[in-house]
């Protein structure tokens, strides 16, 4: 067993529905192990700033059912310089924290990495509703999204169906089309459009006109934010790609469109009973990781087994959307 005495705990990035249970599960099985827990607000930049707050048992009650993070997050350029992860090392050794768990994303695991390398021992927990960590099948707060996307589009759908109108649902993905995909898949989108796959908009004009050709009184087409950007396309600077999408759609066949924006709206709401499960069980795991003395790991679900990584290797992977799906996609929106 390693001599750790006191955990840290931070939430760095954008906030991921399941965030909290995962906070939960650490704080409470550190404190049944008798280790103190600290937990630090505001991501790196409050370990910079010494933001740093004893968590207890009760700190962390009726909290799993809750969105966000208790712990706040936030970006923060100045720990990416030396000089700041410096004053957060300093931080670390000021409140005694012997070992540090950290949720987020890309950008958390990179920081993490910059700790491991200064000699503090980390573990990873990826939270993320873009999905987009190649280490695990499913990041904590994916499943959320997914389902905040269906249950919208659902409602859209109602609308949409009465007017006759073709609606252009626009998904947070700057880079990733994960949920876009998925919840395009299982909301039974007309046309789907992700930034790994080449968009071709004269295809979802003939799509749509199809649809209406064969007795469809309405349309669904579901775009992840960052398509159109490559100079390729004719995106206008500052164009969000469902205005994008919905002009030339309007242009090219003349069918009454609108667009609707989701935005934050993905990131907030209670977290699915799917995310509560692998927040929690990974928040334990991280735990039982630095105690066992294992540090510089990623702690992630694979196939629902918890499999562990190198910090290095978690962030040399890269991941790449199910084209499958994607296709399976395109047949069933076809007939």
């Amino acid at each position: 067993m390693s001599t750790i005495n006191r955990i840290g705990l931070l939430t760095s990035g954008g906030d991921a529905p399941g965030m909290n249970a995962a906070i939960r599960a650490v704080v409470r099985t550190a404190l049944s192990q008798g280790v103190l827990v600290s937990g630090i607000e505001r991501g790196y930049q409050g370990l910079i700033q010494g933001a740093v707050i004893e968590l207890t048992s009760r700190s962390v009650a009726d909290t799993i059912q809750r969105g966000g993070t208790i712990l706040r997050t936030a970006r923060s350029d100045e720990f990416r310089t030396p000089e700041g992860q410096a004053k957060a090392i300093a931080t670390l050794k000021r409140y005694g924290i012997d070992g540090l768990v950290l949720l987020g994303g890309d950008g958390t695991f990179r920081g993490a990495y910059d700790l491991t390398q200064a000699g503090i021992a980390t573990v990873s927990i990826p939270c993320t509703i873009d999905n987009d960590i190649a280490c695990t099948d499913q990041s904590v707060g994916f499943d959320t999204a997914v389902n905040t996307v269906v249950e919208a589009m659902n409602k859209i759908r109602d609308t949409a169906t009465s007017h006759e109108r073709t609606y252009v649902i626009e998904v947070m993905g700057r880079h990733s089309g994960y949920i876009a995909l998925h919840a395009g898949l299982c909301g039974g989108a007309e046309s789907i459009l992700i930034p790994e796959v080449p968009i071709d908009l004269d295809a979802v004009c003939d799509r749509v006109t199809f649809g209406y050709r064969v007795g469809k009184n309405h349309s669904i087409v579901l775009v992840a934010e960052g398509i159109g950007n490559d100079s390729k396309y004719n995106r206008n600077p500052g164009e969000s790609a469902a205005t994008y999408v919905a002009n030339y759609i309007q242009t090219h066949t003349g069918l009454e469109t609108r667009i609707t924006i989701l935005g934050h709206l993905q990131r907030g709401g209670n977290p699915t009973a799917l995310d509560r499960q692998i927040a929690t069980r990974l928040g334990n795991e991280a735990v039982n990781l630095l105690l066992r003395g294992e540090a510089g790991k990623v702690v992630a679900m694979w196939q629902n087994e918890m499999r562990v990584y190198d910090i290095m290797d978690a962030l040399a992977m890269k991941k790449a959307v199910d084209l499958q799906l994607y296709e399976l996609s395109q047949m069933l929106s076809s007939v």
